[in-house]
């Protein structure tokens, strides 16, 4: 019965005291909210743990939901703040880039089998080794924008940030990545797609503003709508 239901509405019966409305939010949306947290964490231990964080926080804060944006912006907004909070303190005591690459081997798409072409692997693996050069904020934004293949304004929805800082950070990052993965354009030229080009979203590479500044904070997500 509670399929027919909208995300909004298992959320009132959750507030309500529906013991299993919550459960079903989680089946519709754990397996992007995963998808987010390991590419912008690239570790599998530390986006679970994130991803726990996040509806744990969402679950009990749920009550706080004023409908001012759809219930999965607002649990991306709580994934994505508790990933950049683990990133953020993982890279004050990162000391082994050796660990780091090793952790990015674990990157390649779940759906994609020991028998994917070698080729397309090392691909993603150099793209995803790039990616997490960036600083949390931009690898961020690039996930949910280059990877994710979400809308500028949904990212800036889900970041809690203006639009034109989504564009920012995405134009910054691309920018950094440049130099890193020019060799694997064909020719060489031009910033490559950080997933072959599969979800861009319109609009992404925009440059930032004048004035933009990239250092504008990513508000807590917490249960706030």
């Amino acid at each position: 019965m509670r399929d027919g239901l909208s995300d909004a509405d298992l959320l009132a019966r959750h507030v309500a005291g529906d013991s299993d409305a919550f459960g079903e939010i989680v089946r519709r949306h754990r397996d992007r909210l995963w998808a987010v947290a390991l590419r912008t964490l690239g570790d599998r231990e530390e986006a679970a743990d994130a991803v726990q964080d996040a509806l744990v926080s969402a679950y009990r804060a749920a009550h706080t939901f004023r409908g001012q944006s759809a219930v999965t912006t607002w649990l991306h907004r709580i994934t994505v703040n508790a990933c950049l909070d683990r990133a953020r303190k993982a890279a004050s005591r990162r000391t082994d880039p050796l660990a780091e690459t090793e952790r990015l081997e674990q990157l390649i798409e779940p759906h994609e089998s020991a028998a994917a072409p070698a080729e397309r692997g090392d691909l993603h693996r150099e793209l995803l080794q790039a990616l997490a050069t960036l600083p949390p904020d931009q690898r961020a934004a690039l996930v949910l924008v280059d990877m994710q293949g979400y809308p500028v304004a949904e990212a800036a929805a889900v970041l809690d940030v203006p639009v034109g800082t989504v564009k920012s950070r995405c134009a910054r990052g691309r920018a950094r990545l440049l130099p890193i993965l020019t060799h694997l354009r064909p020719g060489g030229r031009g910033s490559p797609p950080l997933d072959g080009g599969r979800n861009r979203s319109q609009g992404a590479s925009v440059p930032p503003p004048a004035g933009q500044s990239d250092a504008d904070p990513v508000k807590g997500g917490g249960g706030r709508a």
